[in-house]
């Protein structure tokens, strides 16, 4: 069963856009391979997938499979390689790559903003300068 507590009503005109718990998303019907939620705001009557605005919408593969995809690729396998691994099609594994960097890139923008940096760690640079012979 799908947790409505974490949707909010996607329609901007709608008195609860963004408020997230308020009761109005309910079950609406489920639909496509993957038997995904089709959710509706009671208030407006919006309908929206659970899937909206995250890398699972539009895509061809499970979610257990993009996440699998994605922890291959974060343990540094190729695309090639991990394509071979879970017998999917390269190209495939590289839209999904694709698809979760420019969601990370956008959740990114959104969460590290107007940051005031007053210090920057050197450890790499500070080994590398340690260890190359300056005289010889």
């Amino acid at each position: 069963m799908v947790d409505l507590s974490i949707f909010f009503c996607p329609n901007q005109k709608c008195k609860d856009y963004g408020i997230r718990g308020h009761g109005n998303i309910t079950t609406s019907t489920r639909y496509g391979k993957a038997n995904t939620h089709l959710l509706r705001c009671k208030t407006c009557n919006q309908r929206f997938s659970e899937n909206r605005n995250t890398i699972f919408m539009h895509s061809n593969y499970s979610k257990e499979t993009i996440q699998t995809i994605i922890l291959a690729i974060a343990e540094c396998n190729s695309i090639r390689g991990t394509a071979r691994i879970f017998n999917l099609d390269k190209d495939g594994v590289n839209r999904v790559v694709l698809k979760a960097g420019e969601h990370c890139k956008k959740v990114l923008e959104n969460l590290i903003n107007d940051l005031c940096l007053n210090e920057c760690q050197l450890d790499e640079l500070w080994s590398f300068v340690k260890k190359r012979k300056l005289f010889p």
